[in-house]
């Protein structure tokens, strides 16, 4: 074992190396000849005239750069849109950058134009649609007589009030024109491949990204009952409350659900997921000398709860070594949210590491890392943080209060004056968050 910072930081970069984008769709998409090969399942390429790529997500760009690089000439066009930062450089396919966590116009553009594209195909035509982590944002669509600024309103509404992403996109896909098997229904009559690279806990299909090309297991119904139970009837622009009051009464069509005949020409793989991240941090954990355990792939809850349960847990193993003998390491993935109550700046990983922090003051050898495997959390350039049981003291001998910085919901400047931000810059991937405690 090396310094535990140095270690951790390691473990995490290992998870990240994982959920490569272009190396999760070459594991389950091949060339023979002129037949693609996508999970055992066979597509003849002489049998289509087109062969279109379509999608969005922050990992779009790479996971679109790896089927450019299988297909060849056989791909005919394509457009996808990803992240500001996420692009890369692309021969065929057309890339369209736009905003995330909060939808903008370039991302309104951008599925604008993978609907005209796909408003072409015909039952000779195969699209290919890559789906990651980032897509509900980037597919914003709004439904008839809804606007734009009212889904903008409505997002951060719903971020602000703790719902977590299960209920975030059951109103997002109920809004909207692209989500929620949408553009699906768009591709028709054509054969419809999904790729999907998962950041949803279980790995829900309608879920992720909002589903665009599945059936949706929601509701108008169910986005009634998350508006009750937040009190948001006040607080979402009034267009979106009549809109869902009105698709209850049955005044707008339902999403698509399972056995609709949309989906007779569909098929999707998920071809990565927080779980190979999990364990690729596990196996390096290892290889440095660590006892390891993964304590859940599917952490989620208010931010504040989970970083409490993690330290109890650490501080468990330095008394007892119970789960795991020291020198430890115990990893979880999943998303956790955070009830925004302050006006500051953070995310769910710098705020998660900042209340374990703060639970661990004063124990030597203990280290925290939690970040985001996108490379960004929340609205900042940061991917998360690292900390230790030293971190809450030595803040407090240059007058910065933890306390306080939480209480702000301010982790971000807390962690910019410590100097313990985790800055990894754009990853190009999404499988949600990693969290490693370190005990030695």
């Amino acid at each position: 074992m090396g310094d535990p910072r140095s270690d951790i930081r390691a473990i995490f970069d290992a998870g990240l190396k994982a959920a490569d984008p272009g190396e999760a769709i070459r594991r389950v998409v091949t060339l023979a000849g002129d037949r693609l090969i996508v999970e055992g399942r066979e597509y003849d390429l002489g049998a289509f005239d087109r062969i279109m790529i379509v999608g969005a997500g922050k990992a779009a760009a790479s996971m679109a750069a790896a089927l450019e690089d299988i297909l060849g000439p056989y791909l005919t066009e394509g457009i996808i849109t990803t992240k500001y930062g996420h692009a890369c450089a692309l021969n065929v396919v057309s890339v369209t950058e736009a905003g995330h966590p909060i939808p903008d116009d370039a991302g309104v553009r951008g599925s604008r134009r993978i609907l005209d594209l796909l408003e072409g195909a015909g039952e000779r035509d195969l699209v290919l649609c890559v789906i990651s982590g980032g897509g509900s944002a980037l597919l914003p669509l709004p439904a008839d007589g809804i606007s734009l600024d009212d889904k903008q309103k409505t997002t951060q509404t719903l971020l602000d009030c703790g719902a977590d992403i299960h209920q975030i996109n059951t109103i997002r896909k109920h809004i909207s024109g692209i989500k929620g098997g949408k553009l699906a229904m768009a591709a028709l009559p054509a054969t419809l491949v999904t790729l999907v690279l998962s950041d949803v806990i279980g790995d829900a299909l309608d879920v992720i990204a909002s589903g665009p090309t599945v059936p949706d297991q929601s509701t108008f119904a169910d986005c009634i009952k998350i508006v009750n139970h937040y009190d948001l009837e006040d607080e979402l622009p009034p267009p979106v409350i009549a809109y869902l009051k009105d698709g209850v009464k049955g005044k707008h069509p339902e999403t698509p659900k399972a056995g609709d005949p949309v989906f007779e020409k569909t098929s999707v793989s998920i071809i990565g997921s927080c779980a190979l991240s999990l364990t690729a941090a596990k196996q390096k954990a290892a290889a440095l000398g660590y006892n390891v355990t993964i304590l859940s792939s599917s952490v989620e809850g208010e931010t504040r709860e989970a970083a409490q349960n993690h330290a109890g847990i650490a501080r468990e193993v330095q008394i007892s070594g119970n789960p795991v003998p020291i020198p430890a390491c115990m990893i979880s993935g999943g998303e956790t949210t955070v009830t925004i109550r302050g006006d500051g700046l953070g995310g769910r990983n710098m705020e998660f590491v900042l209340a374990a922090a703060i639970e661990i003051e004063g124990l030597a050898g203990i280290t925290i890392l939690s970040g985001g495997t996108d490379g960004t959390d929340g609205p900042t350039d940061a991917a998360g943080a690292i900390a230790d049981g030293s971190t809450v003291q030595k803040a407090r001998g240059r007058g910065i209060d933890a306390a306080r910085y939480l209480a702000n919901n301010d982790s971000y400047h807390f962690f910019e004056a410590t100097g313990d931000l985790l800055i990894t810059g754009p990853t190009m991937t999404n499988v949600m968050d990693l969290r490693i405690f370190l005990v030695t």
